[in-house]
């Protein structure tokens, strides 16, 4: 790892205090620059880029908790650490919350003062540390990624087809046994298929890739095309699905492709985990200030146990009724990551035996307002 410069920003409006602790800390081998007021600290901030900030809380004009509080938003790495007369638990707590590193009553002695320098600018270096590593496991995911979409779903493509080649007799008549052995690997490969597909949906979410394409939508007509979507499903399973829109909806902003995917997420499995000839409904309404998504219906229902997790990843419920469909275990958990990714939250409430609804909620889009020029 390269090495962190040690450059240390002192910001005090008592001069006496500002050369003391330039004093001990350049004899401890840091460089220092110091400021005697906030403003002037906080400028000195973005031209040195300091390694640690030692910064007094009572200060005239911008005062050290402010100060505190945009350094931490600009770059949580570097360590702040509050020097002041005025020590106490609250303001102790107060600082901690606007992102100090540690906290040094005055006064202090030189050793103290060199202990708590050194003590934060290891901390910095275990947090740059953690980014580098966080950032180097993004990479390896979006490898892995890549590794999945070109290395394994084209294999399992064609080992598709040539499974429908075989069933369709156009390499030559199968035995019965033959033809079930077949059919058990079709439905093998397509669940490794449809793993695949969730999987790199999953990855995208988590890149944010989504984020990039927001835009004001209308939810009803993406409603209607994730119902038009399920309709060979819902068809084949007998299955009734209503829409109910209240009037006056305001648009969302979100991604399309996304929310789309959300919807025809939870409809798909309303009709695929209900009764043959079973009811989904489907209402959208605004509450304060949200829409609400609910898509309930009248199937065998999640046992209470499991319906802390079924937004996990990779959990799937067990079940003793039919029909014994198997998923991925991964949609509920896309379902979710979206919906929280556009600042919503998704809930489930289910009887077993009398079926489940899911709520998503969402921020509806904000009206710009509209300035009012004075006449």
């Amino acid at each position: 790892m390269t090495a962190v410069r040690k450059l240390a920003l002192v910001i005090d409006d008592e001069e006496s205090m500002r050369d003391s602790c330039r004093q001990v800390l350049e004899r401890a081998g840091w460089q220092v620059v110091t400021a005697p007021d906030g403003q002037m600290g906080y400028k000195l901030y973005h031209e040195c880029a300091p390694d640690i900030v030692l910064i007094d809380l009572k200060m005239p004009g911008l005062d050290g908790m402010e100060v505190l509080a945009r350094i931490a938003e600009e770059d949580p790495a570097v360590a702040t650490v509050v020097i002041t007369g005025y020590a106490t638990v609250e303001s102790a707590d107060e600082a901690m919350r606007h992102g100090a590193y540690d906290f040094l009553p005055k006064p202090f002695t030189p050793a103290e003062l060199r202990v708590v320098a050194w003590r934060n600018l290891e901390k910095r270096e275990l947090f740059i540390r953690n980014r580098q590593l966080q950032a180097e496991k993004e990479r390896m995911q979006e490898n892995f990624v890549t590794l999945v979409s070109h290395e394994m779903r084209a294999p399992l493509v064609a080992v598709d087809q040539y499974i429908e080649v075989l069933l369709g007799n156009l390499a030559g008549g199968l035995t019965a046994k033959q033809r079930e052995i077949l059919v058990h690997m079709r439905v093998k490969t397509e669940w490794l298929l449809a793993l695949v597909k969730e999987w790199l949906s999953m990855s995208r979410i988590q890149g944010r890739a989504m984020l990039e394409k927001m835009e004001p939508l209308d939810v009803e007509p993406m409603l209607r095309e994730a119902i038009e979507l399920v309709g060979p499903q819902a068809r084949e399973q007998q299955a009734q699905i209503t829409l109910t829109a209240a009037d006056g909806i305001q648009q969302l902003e979100g991604d399309r492709d996304a929310l789309l995917h959300v919807f025809l997420n939870l409809i798909n499995n309303a009709v695929k985990y209900n009764r043959p000839g079973g009811k989904v409904e489907i209402r959208a309404a605004t509450e304060a200030g949200e829409l609400v998504v609910d898509v309930e219906d009248n199937g065998w229902g999640i046992p209470e146990e499991c319906l802390p997790f079924v937004f996990d990843d990779f959990y799937r419920v067990r079940t003793t009724q039919p029909p014994k469909t198997t998923g991925t275990g991964l949609g509920l958990s896309i379902v979710k990551k979206i919906v929280e990714a556009h600042r919503g939250r998704v809930t489930v409430e289910s009887t077993p035996g009398e079926g489940s609804t899911f709520s998503v909620h969402l921020p509806l889009k904000q009206p710009r307002e509209v300035p009012v020029q004075e006449t």
